[in-house]
């Protein structure tokens, strides 16, 4: 039903996109798709939690994005770029308890919307391909906190949760990309390239608690929420109306 939703939320941004601004610049709209793709490279991909013999470790997986994107011609060479993306992150978890030799395994999917607004470099390079580069911020909305339970062997209980604050529901990333596009007018406008994102507060705060019977052990810890992507763009061709009621002339 989200998906849904946010599929009729981003529609109508395509009746304002597909023209010409007061700039005289070709202005966009289109859709796109990203691969998370883990990495410590900008960030701690994993975080390791133990107290006493309990240890958990909550490490991001590939996970996607996708959304609509309006890209707002300023200049042949800048442009600036917004759209509204619904963001799917998986984390895989391992945990144990070592006084029972107990190990255990799990997935949690945490859900966000991500709105990005970068200001674009395009360089020409042929009639058709270009290059661009981009730098700007995304806000972050986290609409709920997550979790699961497992229960090994029926007997110990092991709590994980993904805990967001209700005054840090809304959170920003610094996002820079670079990428290759190849334009034509009759099929639009392709794009291939990859994004980085630092996250500038933590995505949520881990809570893991595992039970036994009386006794319980609980660690808590912040997750990081930087990643590297993939990224796909498609830009709808631009088409300019045709058989108007009322075509423009002279007033007689």
């Amino acid at each position: 039903m989200r998906k849904f939703i946010f599929i009729l939320f981003i529609l109508p941004l395509s009746l304002s996109a597909q023209k010409e601004n007061k700039f005289g610049v070709q202005n966009y709209f289109g859709f796109q798709t990203r691969m998370i793709i883990p990495s410590n490279a900008i960030g701690p991909n994993s975080l390791t939690l133990t107290k006493e013999s309990f240890t958990t470790t909550i490490q991001q997986q590939v996970g996607y994005t996708f959304g609509g994107v309006v890209r707002l011609g300023l200049s042949e060479l800048i442009s600036i770029e917004t759209g509204l993306n619904y963001v799917q992150r998986i984390y895989g978890i391992s945990m144990s308890e070592t006084d029972s030799a107990i190990t255990a395994y799990g997935n949690m999917k945490f859900i966000q919307y991500d709105i990005p607004v970068s200001a674009v470099i395009n360089v020409k390079l042929t009639k058709e391909f270009y290059a661009n580069a981009s730098l700007g911020l995304a806000l972050q909305s986290k609409p709920s906190s997550v979790g699961i339970i497992t229960n090994p062997q029926g007997k110990h209980e092991f709590l994980h949760q993904g805990v967001v604050d209700i005054h840090k529901k809304i959170s920003f990333d610094l996002i820079s990309s670079v990428g290759f596009e190849y334009r034509t007018k009759k099929s639009g406008v392709f794009y291939i390239g990859g994004s980085a994102r630092v996250a500038m507060s933590p995505v949520f705060l881990l809570v893991a608690k595992h039970r036994y019977v009386n006794d319980s052990q609980v660690v808590f810890g912040n997750v990081n929420g930087s990643y590297l992507s993939v990224d796909l763009k498609y830009f709808l061709p631009y088409k300019r109306a045709r058989n108007l009621i009322f075509k423009p002339g002279p007033i007689e």
